[in-house]
């Protein structure tokens, strides 16, 4: 069984949760006997493969991004020539030069598509994409949504004719090594211990501005990890509000990574817009046996983190929550780590590599009649 999997951007490009998600579904579905390609858009000169652990990647030069939306003319004859290896093509959404891609190749195989967010700050593009994505929709074979909360949140899903399968994200640990005793050091000299830990992207819907303010009112250490268009901002916000006890690690290693995790106290992750449908962050977090502490914004992270039982959920933009129940779990440590060990079991039942990739392969069959 072969199946292509299409989406603007990959590793080594850029890191981020999507990127991960489909790395996870290409290592869990391997193990069942699945062929995995990974057909993306980069800034390189030529067309060019890669072969990772995961699968072999296809990368295609961009040649523009209006609105984050990566474009490049040679996609076309590309995405026709990996389309005829395929048996099954998965797309993940939203990227709407995709919808284009496909409608105009030609290409008639079994659909899927992955629906990760609703496009939530181009609104008036939105509703100028809308005609092309219902064109699209049409040659869809199943929808996936990674979440219930997202399905009955999305106006675009709740629009669909059928309704999709619900799919989560999930996480394989043996794709996620411990830490070594170097990087623990490392990590323990410069950001010391029990620290609350924000990793990812640092974009505008990541509501690390809450944090910042929330981490001003508390004192309570604070290691952000990663790096994006607002860092600059971040930094100096916590330089005027005397932040001292925030720390800025910037773009770290996965072993470093994996060090932070296991050294923080809890996982903060508070994140105020829609565009955050699910978290890797949050499902790595319970990997770790850490409580989680994220906004209740109608998407998949309060499928992922339960409310008093996995973390803490707070109203989104609101600071003061955020303070509170980081001070919460910092003053109680059996409680954080009763959530962090309530947060591993979940992360086992529901979101384990091994799940996810017998979902898919199974919904594989169904297509393709197997």
């Amino acid at each position: 069984m072969k199946v292509l999997q299409f989406y603007r951007t990959y590793f080594p490009e850029t890191q981020g949760g999507l990127e991960e998600a489909i790395r996870q579904i290409c290592h869990s579905t391997s193990r069942l006997g699945v062929e995995q390609r990974i057909l993306t858009m980069a800034r390189v000169p030529e067309v060019e493969k890669l072969e990772l652990p995961e699968a072999t990647v296809i990368r295609v030069p961009i040649q523009a991004e209006p609105a984050a939306c990566s474009m490049g003319t040679a996609m076309f004859k590309v995405y026709r020539e990996q389309a005829k290896w395929a048996d099954v093509i998965q797309v993940h959404h939203p990227w709407p030069f995709a919808d284009l891609v496909h409608l105009l190749s030609g290409v008639n195989k079994p659909l899927v598509l992955t629906y990760h967010s609703d496009i939530v700050r181009q609104k008036t593009l939105e509703r100028l994409y809308a005609p092309l994505r219902n064109l699209f929709y049409r040659k869809v074979s199943r929808f996936v949504a990674t979440s219930p909360n997202y399905v009955k949140s999305s106006p675009v899903l709740q629009g669909l004719k059928r309704g999709p399968d619900v799919i989560p994200l999930g996480l394989s640990e043996d794709t996620y090594p411990r830490a070594t005793e170097q990087a623990i050091q490392i990590v323990r000299e410069r950001y010391g211990q029990d620290f609350f830990l924000f990793v990812g992207v640092l974009r505008y819907y990541k509501g690390l501005h809450n944090l910042v303010k929330a981490s001003a009112m508390n004192g309570l250490p604070v290691v952000i990890a990663g790096d994006g268009p607002e860092r600059e901002r971040l930094k100096t916000m916590a330089k005027e509000l005397g932040a001292t006890n925030i720390q800025f690690a910037g773009y770290v290693s996965d072993d470093i990574k994996q060090a932070l995790f296991q050294c923080s106290r809890a996982i903060t992750f508070p994140s105020s817009e829609r565009s955050e449908a699910f978290g890797i962050t949050l499902l790595e977090g319970q990997l770790n046996g850490k409580p989680l502490i994220s906004c209740e914004i109608g998407t998949g992270t309060c499928y992922v983190n339960l409310h008093g039982k996995t973390g803490i959920v707070v109203p989104p933009n609101n600071p003061a929550a955020l303070a509170n129940a980081m001070s919460e779990l910092y003053s109680q440590p059996e409680q954080a780590a009763a959530m962090g060990l309530a947060a591993k079991q979940r992360m086992e039942a529901l979101f384990s590599g091994e799940e996810v990739g017998q979902a898919y392969v199974e919904l594989y069959r169904q297509l393709l009649n197997v």
